[in-house]
């Protein structure tokens, strides 16, 4: 599996980091000089939960970072996972104007 949150997207960055060589002046060097950027990967912190739908009265396994799980307990499950696209939202039976005359 991906390292991609299905809630917030977050998935792995890419960066540099820089290797220097040399003693620093005020140790009594002729100064630090970048010798190399290395290239590295960012990852985010994805977690495996079972997160527990009261609306659909059952757990839902998804794979989010720990800040889509922060979302999750300030908007509530059911609303983040629609409104991700996790899961769909059960309709509801609209009642025709037919119908109700009846």
């Amino acid at each position: 599996m991906s390292r991609i949150c299905q809630i917030t997207g977050a998935k792995v960055t890419f960066g540099s980091r820089n290797h220097r060589s040399g003693k620093a002046k005020k140790e009594g060097g002729i100064g630090r000089h970048l010798t190399k950027r290395v290239k590295r990967r960012f990852y985010p912190n994805i977690l495996d939960k079972n997160v527990w739908v009261p609306e659909l009265n059952k757990f839902v396994k998804v794979r989010i970072s720990a800040r889509a799980l922060k979302t999750i307990n300030k908007n509530g499950a059911f609303r983040t996972l629609v409104k991700a696209g996790v899961i769909n939202a059960p309709r509801c039976k609209r009642k025709t104007p037919a119908a109700a005359a009846a």
